[in-house]
């Protein structure tokens, strides 16, 4: 397949997959529950961390953790009580337990009280290429407050050579103006050109058999390996591809 070939096939995709009908199925449709800039994001970064495993269980969950918040996610965030967050200790999502939700809504709490919020921690450190320097220091500023080491397994950090799924997942979410409604898009401090695409199994597999990777694991090299090439194909918004490799993956078994 030449690379005009290639490009054809995946922007097919692209127009396939990256409809509403998507949102059904995809933990993306938590944040679009909300209109309040600031409950948007907040539940979208809930979710996407705990974004792994069954995809039924995620939205279960997920929802489950709206409720608990009672469905005002920045509200509870920023007035929660120590009443509000023993009520949390229930709520588990695989390795996620209720002490690492507490201590996400006193992470939270402090991004908004100290560092000005999610976007402008990650507008204010972002690099002239990409964010990942950004999420890296979204976890050094995240963990400022008293927490227990287990909890900061639950935020990647590229420079320990991640990938970052979720947490750029997450960005995707947030950053891309996207046109058919999926992506949310409400942060304009940040270009689309620099999300990086949520590499994961599915994606990376799909991404060797088009010739778009050669590192077999799915790590921060070999995110830089797929970004650098996504880019060639579109510059501008070359994390759209993400609902092409995902789509070819998950639901074609390509």
């Amino acid at each position: 397949m030449t690379i005009g070939e290639l490009h054809e096939f995946l922007e097919q995709k692209v127009v396939q997959y990256n409809t509403t009908q998507f949102i059904d199925s995809d933990p993306i449709q938590i944040p679009h529950q909300f209109t309040l800039k600031e409950d948007i994001e907040i539940a979208g970064f809930l979710t996407a961390t705990i974004s792994w495993g069954n995809r039924k269980m995620i939205l279960q969950n997920a929802h489950k953790m709206m409720r608990l918040l009672g469905n005002a996610p920045f509200d509870y965030v920023m007035s929660h009580s120590e009443a509000d967050l023993q009520r949390l200790e229930q709520f588990v999502h695989r390795t996620f337990n209720g002490t690492d939700f507490s201590t996400f809504i006193r992470g939270l709490k402090h991004i908004y009280e100290n560092h000005g919020g999610l976007e402008a921690v990650f507008s204010k450190h972002q690099e002239e290429e990409n964010l990942q320097n950004s999420i890296h220091t979204l976890k050094q500023l995240f963990f400022e407050i008293e927490h227990q080491n287990r909890t900061q397994k639950h935020i990647s950090d590229p420079q320990n050579n991640s990938a970052a799924k979720r947490i750029n997942m997450y960005l995707r979410w947030m950053v891309r103006q996207d046109h058919t409604g999926v992506d949310l898009g409400i942060w304009k401090s940040i270009s689309p050109s620099k999300l990086s695409c949520p590499l994961d199994v599915h994606s990376g597999n799909v991404a060797r058999k088009l010739g778009l990777l050669a590192r077999n694991q799915n790590d921060a090299k070999a995110l830089a390996e797929l970004d650098e090439n996504l880019r060639k194909l579109d510059p501008i918004d070359p994390v759209k591809y993400d609902f092409a490799l995902f789509g070819l993956g998950v639901f074609e078994n390509f």
